[in-house]
């Protein structure tokens, strides 16, 4: 009986040294577990941050590649500016040579070949989408596309008085604005009027 006793302990004892093992294994696995879990959390975070990263450089990107297009589109639409600009002189200088109706009969003529020539350089720079900016005289001044270079007294403020040079624009851009002397109501006057009264 005592062997059986034994026997009995002895197995008692091994499946208690089983259940500790298997406890043993279960924490073991228990730990690697939250390792695992938090290794995964961490590379979720990584991905996460690197998914953001790739966003945020194509979103770059995207609005790179649209400013190129649209500096493209308005290179292409405003290309001929610089030409215009250097065109605007000589423009000017045959529109002031044209007021003046000369007396002589041959200088007409060359007048005429003149308004010829102009009426082509015109014709060009419509070709081009060139717009004038030809205020006429008494016209209410518009400071988004006439420059005042003088004023002179009048019965109303901000009139045109008279136009020294035309104004253009390309396509919906301003070139150069007119150049054109505005009018501007005498206050002296109603000063010293009022100073006379007191």
């Amino acid at each position: 009986m005592e062997n059986e006793e034994i026997k009995k302990e002895e197995a008692v004892e091994e499946a208690t040294k089983e259940e500790k093992k298997a406890k043993k294994k279960e924490e073991c696995l228990k730990q690697q577990c939250s390792l695992l879990e938090a290794e995964i959390a961490k590379l979720k975070e990584e991905s996460a941050n690197w998914k953001n990263k790739y966003y945020e450089a194509y979103a770059d990107l995207d609005n790179t590649r649209k400013a190129l297009q649209k500096d493209h589109e308005n290179m292409l639409k405003y290309r001929a500016q610089g030409f215009v600009e250097n065109m605007l002189q000589p423009l000017d200088s045959f529109d002031m040579a044209l007021r003046n109706e000369p007396k002589d009969e041959v200088l007409k003529n060359y007048l005429k070949g003149f308004k010829m020539i102009y009426s082509q350089f015109q014709k060009v720079l419509a070709d081009e989408s060139v717009t004038e900016v030809d205020p006429k005289v008494g016209e209410p001044f518009d400071a988004t596309k006439m420059h005042a270079i003088q004023t002179i007294k009048g019965e109303q403020d901000d009139l045109v008085a008279s136009v020294y040079v035309k104004g253009y624009y390309l396509k919906d851009r301003l070139i150069r604005p007119a150049m054109v002397v505005v009018t501007k109501k005498e206050i002296e006057e109603e000063k010293s009027e009022e100073e006379k009264k007191d």
